[in-house]
């Protein structure tokens, strides 16, 4: 059972780095991207939908699919390395627990 739990763990954590990894080159083309078109938006705009749609989506229209694209890859990148960082707790508290 220990060994199993580590196995686990270890290939969750792996899990995240090559996630982290893929992403953050898909997320890095994208920004590439928005930069070289002059595209600026802050933090808040990424995570309120609403906000983007009302505020940077008519100041850039020709770009509001890279836009979109950017937006999407970061917080699916976002909410990955959340849940496994989420699960790599868990199992390592079972390991803990059962050590």
């Amino acid at each position: 059972m220990y060994v199993l739990l580590v196995t686990v763990v270890l290939s969750l954590f792996a899990a995240m780095v090559f996630l982290n990894v893929y992403f953050r080159v898909r997320v890095m083309k994208a920004y590439k991207k928005l930069v070289q078109n002059q595209v600026e938006f802050g933090a808040s705009h990424v995570f309120n939908t609403k906000k983007m749609e009302e505020e940077i989506y008519p100041r850039y229209p020709h770009m509001k699919e890279d836009i979109a694209v950017f937006v999407r890859h970061l917080q699916y990148s976002i909410r990955m390395a959340t849940v496994l960082i989420a699960l790599i707790t868990l199992f390592g508290a079972i390991l803990m627990y059962y050590r």
